[in-house]
């Protein structure tokens, strides 16, 4: 711990400093330094010989550096409402570690949202608003969704991009300063909203629009803009089931093509996390596109060639290989890297070369090797026959 032996975090509301308790304030004023964002700052009465820090941008990457400077004094940060939604108590915690983190919350801005309109925790999901696409994985008739604005932009952002989708006629409330003599509130559409917001706001949404993509694995192809490099919808269900998506965990998409098995592991769940892996400058861009475009903005792309661009890379819980295979030393390097307890490889070849490689892999390690053929009907002249894709060796291996 870099810092003070111990860091107060006190949730603070839109109030500010009446709408704190009198033990909290008494923290507040036997602090030496008081961390915030300027306007949680500003809220604050001045405190003669108190420092006050704003936070260091990027924030997380400044975090060590500015507590080092700290060291020995009583610290405080300020945070919105409660510190650990979607708060900078949360990353305080993943640095320095719960035991030097006290957390003080107040009702946070989500409360008081749902409190104003009559909606129940349970019946809402809270997005934070670093990018609106995030809102994409959610669209679905009747689905209620909390969106924490950056600022007064994001209601803006987020209603063209409803409107463009089909949920123009969504319900959309706008909650701007809840919990202070500002507060203020807009009943309205995507379709009619007129762009104006408070800078501090939450906006609440009511979804109406058509039916909504399925997370389950097998979007259809046609979800993804791609050049051919796409993994096809029946084998990107079957590499999905094996892989086993579940909360928290990494995948690594090597040869990542068009994305898709990264980004539907993501829609799997809102805490999965996935990193692509693809060599082409172009596609890899295309993988941010179809990731934002699936509401899965969080994708992380790495534009390089495997099995150097592994290398530093955190240590995944699954691996896909769709390209690379006939690359020297791809699938070495991924089954070194897969040594967590229960871990998951999925690699597809469709050459007699990689199919090999796949077989010699399967000898040594085992795991399970299956030979996929897919058929589609198709018109063939005046009837219907079976159109063949290319057959797929898959070889999957879950680690005791």
């Amino acid at each position: 711990m870099p810092a003070a032996e111990r860091i107060t975090v006190i949730g603070i509301g839109a109030d500010g400093w009446p709408g704190l308790p009198e033990p909290v304030r008494a923290v507040l004023h036997a602090a030496d330094v008081v961390i915030g964002a300027p306007r949680q700052l500003e809220l604050l009465p001045e405190i003669v010989g108190q420092q006050r820090h704003a936070w260091p941008s990027p924030l997380r990457a400044g975090l060590a550096g500015l507590f080092e400077e700290l060291t020995g004094q009583r610290v405080v940060a300020l945070a919105s409402g409660d510190p650990l939604l979607s708060g900078v108590g949360s990353t305080l915690i993943e640095v320095f570690g719960a035991e030097h983190v006290t957390v003080v919350p107040t009702v946070s801005s989500v409360t008081l949202a749902r409190a104003r309109l009559g909606w129940s925790a349970e019946s809402v999901v809270v997005i934070r608003a670093g990018d609106v696409h995030a809102v994409l994985r959610e669209l679905a008739p009747g689905r209620r969704v909390l969106v924490l604005s950056a600022d007064e932009s994001t209601p803006a952002q987020l209603a063209a991009l409803l409107a463009d989708r089909g949920f123009g006629d969504s319900r959309m409330v706008v909650l701007g300063d809840l919990g202070g003599t500002a507060e203020s509130r807009l009943d309205t559409t995507p379709r009619t909203f007129d762009g104006r917001a408070p800078r501090l706001n939450i906006v609440a949404l009511e979804l109406a629009g058509p039916p909504a993509s399925s997370w389950a694995a097998g979007l259809p192809d046609q979800a993804y803009q791609h050049d051919g490099q796409l993994t096809k919808r029946d084998l990107r269900a079957s590499a999905l089931a094996r892989l086993a998506p579940a909360p928290g965990q990494l995948l690594w998409d090597v040869g990542a093509g068009a994305g898709s098995i990264g980004i539907e592991w993501l829609r799997a769940h809102p805490s999965c996390r996935a990193i692509a892996v693809e060599s082409e400058a172009a596609r890899a861009q295309r993988i941010a596109a179809n990731a934002r475009n699936l509401g899965v903005p969080t994708l992380r792309v790495v534009c390089d060639e495997a099995p150097q661009a592994l290398a530093g890379l955190p240590v995944p819980d699954a691996i896909f290989v769709g390209g690379g295979l006939s690359r020297p030393g791809v699938l070495d390097a991924c089954l070194v890297t897969l040594r967590r307890p229960g871990g998951r490889l999925v690699a597809h070849g469709v050459t007699l070369e990689t199919e090999t490689q796949l077989v010699k892999a399967y000898q040594q390690h085992g795991g399970e090797l299956s030979r996929i053929h897919v058929e589609h009907a198709a018109p063939l002249g005046a009837f219907t026959g079976w159109t063949p894709a290319r057959a797929v060796t898959q070889w999957a291996l879950t680690l005791p």
